[in-house]
């Protein structure tokens, strides 16, 4: 799931009503992966961005490792998202 947000800003995730573990990457206004944090299901724990970042994208827990994809790769298409709300 892609997450725009209305501003470049440090944003922050949880999993208080999520049933399943994600891994999240937050990606700057270009699409590229400023950190990727691993989240377990039913928690509160904040999972935070590193920098200011425009986009969070959840997928499967170790989706991102599996693929050998970190910091500083760009994902492309994110531009063509919807505008945050």
């Amino acid at each position: 799931m892609l997450f725009v947000f209305p501003e470049v800003a440090k944003h922050c995730m949880w999993m208080r009503n999520t049933l399943v573990p994600l891994s999240v990457a937050f990606l700057d206004d270009k699409g590229r992966i400023l950190n990727v944090e691993d989240m377990q299901p039913k928690t509160e724990v904040n999972h935070c961005s590193v920098s200011p970042a425009r986009y969070a994208l959840e997928m499967n827990l170790g989706w991102f490792r599996s693929r050998g994809v970190g910091p500083g790769y760009a994902i492309t298409g994110v531009d063509k998202a919807p505008a945050g709300r």
